[in-house]
């Protein structure tokens, strides 16, 4: 079985498309960008102030589903500039201390012009049987 996972806390989503789904123990997180939830504004033009508004939102959604940064397993970052990785580095190292799996790849372009994107898989404590 599957739970449609959803909060105000974080950006609505753009499209046909969740912002997580819980099946059994394990989140899928759809990916984020540095949308305030408050404003539906990009915040920030610089990789630190995205990053650090993406960060928020994954928590966000992570907390809807009953996880914190700390059960995240693997991340997928998409970069709009690989040459922001070292400031992304270090925001997102704040966020993931457990250093879980992660790809990291430049995407020729982001939605809404953003420079960071970042989905999250997670493994939650309890077992959704919704």
């Amino acid at each position: 079985m599957k739970k449609i996972i959803s909060t105000p806390n974080a950006p609505a989503a753009v499209g046909p498309y969740s912002q997580a789904v819980k099946a059994g123990n394990l989140l899928f997180c759809s990916g984020q960008i540095a949308l305030d939830p408050s404003t539906g504004v990009l915040a920030g033009d610089d990789i630190e102030t995205q990053a650090g508004q993406v960060m928020k939102n994954i928590s966000a959604v992570l907390e809807a589903a009953g996880a914190t940064c700390d059960d995240v397993v693997k991340t997928t970052c998409f970069l709009a500039d690989i040459n922001d990785f070292a400031g992304f580095n270090a925001v997102y190292a704040r966020c993931f201390p457990g250093k879980p799996a992660r790809s990291c790849v430049a995407a020729a372009a982001l939605p809404k012009g953003a420079l960071v994107e970042v989905e999250v898989t997670a493994v939650c404590r309890e077992p959704d049987h919704a």
